[in-house]
């Protein structure tokens, strides 16, 4: 796909995912010319859109399919990471859950040097994103053009585990986005519309994809950002083996958390006694990129049923935020509830059963994402150092351990045979340690690599402009200080929501 309007563009965006296409709509709103570059194809496949068929996608063209660096604590393993390489970028192939976080989560980037990012500032473009069919209630938002969907008809499967998880103490939250509180089990909200996707790209900018002022180019991977006399003047990329060149004076580069810090570094922006070791020449340098690598964290427990369990959106449609000890400012793990066997372990799996995945939201380890090598169509060197802090593996261990008091509950152990993954087998809590060890996944929710702040380790100031740089702006997961206490869909399209205004000069409104 391929579609030029624009000699030279007011604004390049590169990357058409959560944030990207996001930021693409709201500039061409103001009344901007907009190339977007998108390295992968168009999202022209079925399962992409249907969210039962979603799981099809991963390995495919749409997908990075990038994999981790060995993984000392964690087995010793390289690990997949799938990211989405198509338009609506990872939001045309994630889970699909929607969740905001809570307030502390953004208070504490605005400790962490993010100035004007508090839960007051950014909870305005939350509303303004939202069309939730639970309408306008609680500070929800509706007529936005992102659909959020309350779960329309819950399975038997599903039913049990809300009032199993009842049964062990959660509190019932009927809706964990709104103003009441975040804790306990609740449906998960998605985001799916009569039975469909609703990718940030299919959000925003499918129904003006013929507005004049927008150029689409898919298949293009960026090279590098052109910097000319502190200031990003253009964007080079390969497309069909040619190299070309698009000038703006607005470069947003919304490739992603690994991609971003990629082409940073490709560009000459990172550390510079890195750039120099690769033969790449330095314009300017900003020594945290691709440093702060963070990741939701995950294992599965599965159990195993008699019979074929059936999802009836898109499998992942209930939860708990909760606790593994007292004191803490927000909830730390989030077990979930998938109507599907965990297909993602070696070992042995049942023909029919369920999961509930344990998952960590707020990790003390930190990785990296650096270059391979100077080629940009070299998947790049990334360690997220699963479990290197001691305290993350055991936060999952008391989240697995609170996953089977749920199982246990007699509302959820009448429709199962028993657990098989652990299993019996796995009594101690030594014994479960070491199942973590070999079953850790990641949850998908990697941030943090072009860290927003304003001391020597951040890479943009709290309006996202790239340090030391004009006319460059990074706008996607990456500039997260810290991971929120959710899944992370929602806050990147926050972003992008955010980030519109400063790009174009104005005064954040929402």
């Amino acid at each position: 796909m391929s579609t030029s309007n624009n000699d030279r563009p007011e604004a390049v965006v590169v990357g058409a995912g959560s944030a990207g296409a996001v930021v693409t709509r709201r500039l061409l709103d103001a009344g901007l010319t907009v190339t977007v570059l998108e390295a992968g194809p168009a999202d022209d496949s079925e399962a992409i859109h249907d969210p039962l068929r979603s799981p099809a996608v991963l390995g495919t063209e749409y997908d990075w399919s990038y994999r981790t660096v060995p993984q000392t604590s964690a087995n010793g393993v390289e690990l997949p990471l799938p990211r989405g390489r198509t338009l609506g970028g990872t939001s045309s192939i994630n889970g699909m859950i929607y969740a905001r976080g809570v307030p502390s989560d953004y208070d504490a980037w605005v400790l962490q040097g993010a100035a004007g990012w508090a839960w007051s500032e950014v909870e305005p473009y939350f509303r303004k994103l939202e069309d939730y069919d639970g309408g306008a209630v609680g500070g929800r938002g509706v007529g936005g053009p992102l659909h959020i969907q309350r779960l329309p008809d819950p399975s038997p499967i599903v039913r049990a585990f809300v009032q199993a998880a009842e049964e062990a103490g959660y509190p019932y939250s009927d809706d964990y986005n709104d103003d009441s509180g975040f804790e306990g089990v609740s449906y998960l909200q998605t985001t799916i519309r009569d039975g469909r996707r609703v990718s940030s790209w299919e959000a925003y900018v499918r129904p003006v994809a013929d507005n004049p002022r927008l150029s689409v180019v898919t298949g293009a991977t960026v090279t590098r950002i052109v910097v000319e006399g502190g200031r990003a003047t253009g964007v080079e990329y390969l497309r069909g083996g040619e190299r070309h060149l698009v000038r703006s004076d607005r470069v947003v580069l919304s490739a992603g958390v690994f991609g971003t810090p990629q082409i940073l570094q490709l560009s000459g922006i990172g550390d510079a006694a890195r750039l120099r070791s690769l033969g790449i020449e330095v314009r300017a340098h900003v020594p945290g990129v691709g440093r702060n690598l963070q990741d939701h964290v995950t294992s599965p427990v599965i159990f195993e049923t008699a019979e074929p369990v059936f999802p009836r959106t898109q499998g992942l449609e209930a939860g708990v935020f909760g606790r593994t000890r007292s004191g803490l400012l927000a909830p730390n793990v989030q077990p979930m509830l998938m109507s599907f066997v965990y297909p993602y372990i070696s070992g042995r799996l049942p023909d029919y059963g369920f999961t509930i995945t344990g998952q960590v939201l707020h990790p003390l380890s930190r990785g990296t994402v650096s270059l391979r090598s100077t080629d940009p169509t070299a998947a790049p060197l990334i360690d997220p150092r699963y479990l290197s802090e001691p305290d993350d593996l055991e936060v999952l261990v008391d989240c697995l351990l609170q996953i089977r008091e749920i199982g246990e509950q007699p509302a959820l152990q009448a429709l199962h045979k028993g657990e098989v993954r652990p299993g019996p087998d796995f009594g101690t809590r030594d014994s479960v340690r070491e199942y973590v060890r070999r079953t850790t996944v990641t949850g998908q929710h990697q941030v943090g690599t072009a860290r927003m702040g304003v001391d020597s380790e951040s890479v943009v100031d709290p309006t996202l402009r790239v340090h030391g740089l004009e006319g460059l702006w990074v706008v996607d997961a990456s500039i997260m200080p810290t991971l929120v206490s959710g899944n992370t869909n929602g806050p990147t399209i926050m972003i992008g929501e955010r980030a519109a205004d400063f790009i174009l000069g104005a005064r954040p409104t929402a």
